[in-house]
């Protein structure tokens, strides 16, 4: 079933004291009062210019007439600049915000879609442009300290990745997903994410590697290659996780399929 987020007048200004907002707080008016024209969310993005293509980047209202360019979402934002975005639309706001926030990763998804897509391969999308949706979507780089970690992750032993492991001192989640946070709208929502992983200490450099490595084409060529991250788990983030039993228990901790297997992180020196 498709997700329908909530009007606006439906959220709760509570909702966005969640942790999953903290890194948007400085676009907090947009998230609580009257939706922002396009107008101003230009003006907060400042008009760069393409990390990947140089084109000059702005928002732009989605429009018939725009659509009637007949480019590709993706290939308009890489050629043209211009970012299609619906007005009065959560889903579009929190994908401006990634724009503002997560800009290196945005341009190198973007640059690695649009190169994709020339190909020209049958079908409607190949494992790589699904891969690069997933992300875009519901994505998280996570950033670790070192590996021992990932014994209980790749498991899917989430009382031993959230409860009896070190979690929240050796781990630090980059959200990307705008989807992600369309979801977290509503209270007691629990999104997994779909992450990507590097081994090291710095979140910056880590950023810049990894959307290093999927414009290269050397990440992201696979939906297999993302762990699933029950957000849910993280301190914070569901009301009920400060009992045992929710990392047993709720619907979001699923269990590993036999035949999954997961990339190496990427190491960031």
């Amino acid at each position: 079933m498709r997700f329908r987020s909530p009007a606006r007048d439906a959220v709760p200004r509570a909702v966005f004291d969640h942790p999953a907002y903290a890194p948007f707080q400085p676009h907090a008016a947009w998230l609580t009062g009257p939706w922002p024209a396009v107008d101003a969310l230009n003006e907060g993005f400042d008009a760069p210019r393409h990390a990947r293509s140089g084109a000059s980047l702005r928002f732009v209202e989605q429009t018939p007439a725009l659509l009637a360019d007949g480019r590709h979402y993706e290939a308009r934002i890489h050629d043209t600049g211009l970012i299609a975005t619906r007005a009065a639309n959560w889903h579009d706001l929190f994908n401006a915000l990634m724009w503002m926030e997560r800009f290196a990763l945005k341009c190198a998804v973007n640059a690695a879609y649009v190169r994709e897509a020339a190909r020209g391969l049958p079908g409607p999308r190949t494992r790589p442009q699904c891969a690069l949706t997933h992300f875009d979507e519901a994505g998280a780089l996570v950033v670790l300290r070192d590996t021992s970690l990932l014994p209980a992750w790749d498991a899917h032993d989430w009382h031993a990745l959230f409860w009896c492991g070190h979690w929240h001192a050796d781990a630090q989640l980059v959200l990307f997903g705008h989807a992600l946070l369309e979801h977290l709208l509503l209270p007691g929502a629990m999104p997994v994410a779909k992450c990507l992983v590097t081994i090291g200490d710095d979140t910056a450099s880590a950023v810049q590697a990894v959307a290093d490595a999927i414009a290269a084409g050397d990440a992201l060529r696979d939906p297999a290659e993302l762990r699933p991250l029950p957000l849910a788990g993280l301190a914070g983030w569901h009301p009920d996780n400060s009992h045992e039993h929710f990392v047993r228990e709720a619907a979001c901790f699923r269990p590993r399929r036999p035949d999954r297997v997961y990339p190496a992180p990427l190491r960031v020196m």
